[in-house]
């Protein structure tokens, strides 16, 4: 899967204001997401309203691994450089 395919189903799927993703061969991902959304959920909550919407490309072997940050847009604002945004 390329990159922008995982940022389209992720912003289609979720109410984000950015996501950044990342993969340097197609099957193991990095993404970063930003939202409103992460401020009034659990740790856990967050890493499952990521996966979610992505669980059908992980069945299908599309997508092989998936690290996950999130992050308020006040969070974000704050930590972005430190992320190398």
């Amino acid at each position: 899967m390329e990159n922008s395919e995982v940022q389209a189903v992720l912003m289609q799927a979720l109410a984000l204001e950015e996501v950044h993703v990342l993969s340097n061969d197609g099957s193991h991902f990095q993404v970063i997401a930003v939202g409103e959304m992460f401020g009034e959920l659990s740790r856990v909550k967050k890493q499952q309203a990521v996966y979610a919407p992505l669980m059908e490309y992980i069945a299908d072997n599309r997508i092989h691994a998936v690290s996950i940050k999130t992050y308020t847009p006040a969070e974000w604002a704050r930590d972005r450089k430190l992320n190398g945004f």
